[in-house]
């Protein structure tokens, strides 16, 4: 609300023209004392305070109004992050899908069963998103951070993760067959029943990573792996692993 001072009243014309000597000045004088006194008869009005009052009020219902519709304006910003998702579903391209996945994610909303196979994902971040279920088949995912995320029972075959974060994410029960995890960052992954077949490990960062429960590594290659925890390479030549440091 403005504070108006009070104001005092102001002096008559007779009184201010007595006191005028050049005659030229008469008229800007009598233009500023004439809204001298229109001010001074407006600062009395009662009517104008309750109108401050009024308009301070509104500014108060504005702000209630705003944070208690504020869920239904989060509601709404999910379902139109939704509706890209699902409208570019199955197409080349990001189709805005980045923005859309990275909104929901922040506002920690499980994207269990999301379909984003054959999409333009590079970059995309989803740090500890909860992607059970998901559909990344094909999808180009290089450079991505995706740090603790879930992939439980996840379709990730063919899919190129190359140069990502993957530490501390959970692969179980995944399917990775033929998926490209060049030079990405795995340690402290979870692959309890995962498919590795086919896949390429190479230079892949696997200190700490969970790996004696893999379901399938045939074919993978495994050429110029990082931290490879105890007995791991081993195993994996033993189970048909390659080490072909060629594409």
């Amino acid at each position: 609300m403005i504070a108006h001072p009070p104001r005092n009243r102001p002096a008559s014309w007779r009184a201010l023209r007595s006191h005028i000597k050049n005659r030229w000045i008469v008229p800007f004088v009598a233009f500023e004392w004439t809204w001298q006194w229109a001010a001074f008869v407006l600062s009395n009005w009662s009517f104008l305070e309750v109108l401050d009052y009024l308009g301070s009020f509104s500014v108060l219902v504005a702000v209630i109004f705003y944070f208690s519709t504020s869920g239904d304006r989060i509601k709404q910003r999910h379902y139109q992050a939704w509706q890209v998702i699902n409208t570019a579903q199955g197409k080349g391209g990001s189709g805005g899908r980045i923005d859309a996945l990275q909104e929901l994610n922040a506002d920690k909303v499980p994207l269990v069963g999301v379909d984003v196979s054959s999409a333009f994902l590079q970059g995309l971040r989803l740090e500890r998103a909860n992607l059970l279920r998901s559909d990344f088949s094909a999808a180009d995912v290089r450079g991505s951070d995706l740090e603790s995320a879930d992939f439980t029972s996840a379709d990730l075959h063919d899919a190129n993760f190359r140069g990502s974060n993957l530490e501390g994410a959970s692969f179980q029960d995944a399917d990775l067959h033929n998926a490209d995890l060049v030079g990405s960052n795995l340690s402290g992954a979870r692959f309890s029943g995962t498919d590795l077949g086919g896949a390429d490990l190479r230079f892949t960062d696997l200190k700490n990573a969970d790996w004696k429960q893999i379901k399938n590594i045939r074919t993978a290659n495994i050429a110029g792996v990082k931290n490879p925890p105890s007995g791991f390479i081993d195993w994996a030549l033993n189970n048909g692993a390659v080490q072909t440091t060629s594409e």
